[in-house]
């Protein structure tokens, strides 16, 4: 099983977290390391309590427990000095998600991973502009095509106004 260089380590992103643009906003050390899918797990979208705003305007990307099922994503290298600042974007102190470890598959074998789960989950869609984060992170890194299409075809809840989008597309600029 492959691991992180001293000092960093591995985290699999499987939702707004693919588009790097993303990612960077708030882990600069974040560097793209392959593209792997995470064996019985399935992606769903929801919020951490029925009733919670929050910067996406609806549901955000979790992972579930579902044998047979596979989630595709991103594995990152992050410095230990991101560790904090990705836990804060992952709202873990205030119990939204939770860190788990996980062995993702890729060409050059088997990853240890960081990645969250969200705690309390009740189902809600994504905005759109949520949507087209995990997209564009989707397209930009390359995951196959019929799992793209899946997210693609994602519904979601009309949401309009703005979002943390904004913030993403000045940085893609």
């Amino acid at each position: 099983m492959s691991g992180a260089a001293a000092g960093c380590f591995m985290y699999f992103a499987f939702g707004s977290n693919l588009l790097r643009e993303r990612l960077q906003l708030a882990n600069p050390s974040a560097t793209f390391r392959s593209t792997g899918r995470l064996k019985d797990y399935t992606l769903n979208f929801g919020l951490w309590e029925e009733h919670v705003d929050n910067a996406w305007h609806g549901g955000v990307a979790t992972i579930e427990f579902s044998p047979g099922a596979e989630v595709w994503g991103v594995i990152w290298t992050l410095s230990d000095e991101n560790l904090p600042s990705l836990d804060n974007q992952e709202g873990v102190s205030h119990g939204m998600y939770a860190p788990l470890e996980v062995s993702v598959e890729t060409d050059e074998g088997l990853m240890l991973c960081r990645t969250y789960r969200m705690n309390n989950f009740h189902a809600c869609p994504p905005s759109p502009q949520y949507k087209q984060v995990v997209c564009l992170g989707a397209e930009q890194n390359g995951l196959p095509k019929e799992y793209l299409k899946g997210l693609q075809a994602t519904q979601t809840n009309n949401y309009t106004g703005p979002s943390i989008l904004d913030q993403i597309r000045t940085v893609m600029k």
